[in-house]
């Protein structure tokens, strides 16, 4: 009886999505030449269809899963579509990324699919922790293998391969948080044991620091050879937050979070990359027509938009550079204003929501800890390309999730979400089979 209220229930929040969705490209076209556009249909087809495919194989292949992860990603991603389709358009050489996006939505979803066929079980993965993480490695690295890493916009994330270029670190994401979960089962008690204090404060071994600053140097790295402060973050983001869930050891986040500070001053002083990116976010306006270009832009558009928006169509996003990538949040938060950008932020708080009440259902310690750190991945990626966006931070080139234009991040994070699923139905399984 649950499991038909859970895909029911899922099945209408699908429904209403599609309806929100089409409604806004509606809107879009009719703001534009005042007539319904043509591919109204194939665009219907496309955004249900889908969404669609991915409804009927979590009924056939995890029933008991999660009910509103799927409708929420998919609203996120038809929205995302329908601001790619106006913005490109608006251009004055069209890039076809609405078919594009299509396409790498088609793609995603028949990999959220696929990894519901082929893993069956999330606890089956924890025996491969070294591959996963020795390949996940390899991935996060491959841009700085020469011939076949790429520079596009200052950052070297990217990997050609013949007429095919993706960002690998979208995908070296997923294994590092499978090999960090893995990990941290089998050392979480090592990890938590006290040797000695610094005042009133319990310090660890200094030898299981091993693991900590491992993922420090690793972000570094990242940071100083790519220069991308983003994903520096996001993973070692990722590890101390599950150090933390493991060990319930908060004096393992304080030491991350004091680790991180002194590297990021330590590349602030000697790296001229990170300087100009920290400059930019302090005052844009040293250089407005320049380096601080796009977040001036961004300040005008959110000032544009106010509370209700200029209206879908109406507003000027393509003067943002790159708006329909890093800077799709402001093109948001002009044409439908305080409102749909806050309702857009609602949304990813109810998908992390969902994320941290899989983790906490589940008894397994390996499922638990992958489940958190999906969804601090999820979680931490939309806040620092949000907070970007509207100088909390730094700018950085990460996408926010299934909402930017991209195929690499669409394609990860649907298998990420699938992940999430299946830990969810392996949950519920057991707890009905009590």
């Amino acid at each position: 009886m649950l499991r038909a209220v859970r895909r029911n229930t899922e099945l209408g929040l699908i429904v209403l999505s599609t309806l929100v969705i089409v409604g806004a490209y509606l809107l879009a076209a009719l703001a534009r030449d005042a007539t319904i556009p043509a591919d109204i249909g194939p665009f219907l087809g496309i955004v249900l269809g889908l969404q669609l495919v991915a409804h009927v194989a979590i009924r056939r292949l995890a029933p008991d899963a999660d009910g509103t992860l799927l409708p929420i990603a998919g609203l996120l991603n038809g929205l995302g579509y329908v601001f790619i389709v106006r913005i490109d358009e608006a251009k004055a050489v069209p890039k076809n990324l609405a078919g594009l996006q299509s396409v790498w939505a088609m793609v995603g979803v028949g990999a959220f699919v696929a990894t519901l066929v082929l893993v069956r079980r999330v606890r089956d993965l924890e025996r491969y922790r070294w591959t996963l993480g020795f390949a996940g490695l390899v991935l996060l690295m491959l841009p700085l293998v020469p011939g076949v890493g790429k520079t596009i916009n200052g950052a070297k994330i990217w990997v050609g391969i013949g007429p095919v270029s993706f960002q690998p670190g979208e995908f070296a994401k997923i294994l590092l948080a499978l090999f960090f979960a893995s990990y941290l089962v089998e050392k979480r008690e090592l990890l938590a044991v006290s040797s000695r204090r610094l005042g009133p404060i319990p310090l660890p071994d200094p030898k299981h620091l091993g693991p900590v600053l491992l993922a420090w140097g690793g972000s570094l790295v990242v940071m100083i050879s790519q220069k991308d402060l983003g994903s520096s973050l996001l993973f070692f983001a990722l590890f101390v937050a599950l150090l933390w869930v493991a060990t319930e050891r908060a004096t393992y986040l304080a030491v991350g979070v004091l680790l991180f500070a002194g590297g990021a001053l330590f590349a602030d002083s000697q790296f001229t990359h990170v300087q100009d990116r920290i400059a930019v976010w302090l005052d844009p306006w040293q250089d407005p027509k320049d380096d601080g270009f796009q977040i001036v832009e961004a300040q005008f558009a959110f000032s544009a938009g106010g509370v209700t928006g200029t209206g879908l169509n109406l507003g000027s996003p393509t003067r943002i550079p790159y708006a329909e990538t890093d800077f799709i949040f402001a093109a948001i938060g002009e044409e439908l204003g305080l409102l749909g950008a806050t309702a857009v932020l609602a949304a990813f708080v109810l998908m992390i929501g969902a994320g941290l009440r899989i983790a906490l259902r589940t008894e397994v310690p390996f499922e638990r800890l992958l489940a958190t750190g999906l969804t601090v991945l999820i979680g931490v990626q939309s806040f620092i390309i949000i907070a970007g966006v509207i100088r909390v931070l730094p700018l950085t080139g990460v996408t926010l999730p299934f909402v930017s234009y991209g195929g690499s991040s669409l394609i990860a994070n649907y298998v990420l979400l699938a992940l999430l699923l299946r830990i969810s139905d392996d949950t519920a399984q057991r707890e009905a089979a009590r």
